[in-house]
């Protein structure tokens, strides 16, 4: 995993998201680092056009491999 100060913006990324409707259901999502528009001091996660405040227990990754191999050891 990533550590968030390590973070840029521009970044891309890869996260296990888990979906806000379901929240048995959890998938690997691209985003991108992202200045949030309504902070711009602040880092966000830019994910299906939504700007996600990032948080310390975010699960964030430079690769979608690595993603996937937390993703099954956790989730499997």
């Amino acid at each position: 995993m990533l550590n968030i100060n390590e973070l840029y913006e521009g970044q891309q990324v890869y996260v296990i998201y888990r979906n806000p409707h379901t929240p048995t259901v959890s998938t690997i999502q691209e985003a991108t680092i992202a200045r949030d528009p309504m902070n711009p001091q602040q880092l966000s996660l830019l994910l299906y056009d939504f700007y996600h405040p990032i948080d310390e227990d975010d699960a964030i990754f430079a690769s979608q491999a690595s993603a996937e191999t937390l993703y099954d050891e956790f989730m499997m």
